[in-house]
């Protein structure tokens, strides 16, 4: 795996430093509320293990799993719900917990979504961000760990093809690999 690798942008001693960042933001901005972490699978489970853990008030979690990359690099804009929450949203604080936000055409579709289900609040944590390929209007991150160039990254939960996730940095995977 290493070898698709071009280079690292965050390494495993950054990403830990941006989750205890995150962490320590959200706990103090949810004290005293109900905060339910909604973390939008497979991406953001890696993410979302270290950042509840990083949490030091009391919180729930749930799952959703979506599909929109139908070409595996890129997002269709069609979003699948594959699992849906299980928990009712009415009266919670629900934090939405993303891998990355990139054009935000899913993550406009999800927040759509969960909105309809009436939560006392909602809000987006995102480890990545790429505000530069952003084409929806209506997303964007109370809480961003980091921003990254347009270029396709992996590892740490992000994939390419199902492959990568399990990578402990934050690294671009080299165009030869996807462009096969």
């Amino acid at each position: 795996m290493l070898k698709d690798i071009e280079k690292i942008y965050y390494s495993e001693a950054q990403l830990k430093e941006i989750v205890q960042r995150l962490g320590a933001e959200i706990s103090e901005d949810y004290k005293g509320k109900n905060l339910l972490l909604v973390s939008v699978l497979k991406g953001s489970v890696i993410f979302m293990a270290d950042l509840m853990r990083e949490i030091k008030v009391p919180c729930a979690i749930d799952f959703m799993c979506v599909s929109s990359y139908a070409n595996k690099t890129e997002s269709s804009g069609v979003v699948k719900i594959v699992k849906d929450l299980d928990i009712n949203l009415e009266g919670y604080d629900v934090l939405i917990v993303e891998d990355i936000l990139d054009s935000g055409k899913t993550l406009s579709y999800i927040k759509k979504i969960l909105e309809s289900r009436k939560p006392k609040s909602m809000k987006i944590c995102t480890l990545l961000d790429k505000p530069e390929r952003r084409v929806v209007d209506d997303v964007w991150a109370d809480y961003s760990g980091a921003e990254v160039p347009d270029e396709f990254v992996v590892g740490y939960g992000l994939d390419y093809d199902e492959k990568y996730r399990n990578l402990p940095f934050i690294g671009v995977l080299k165009r030869e690999v996807y462009e096969k």
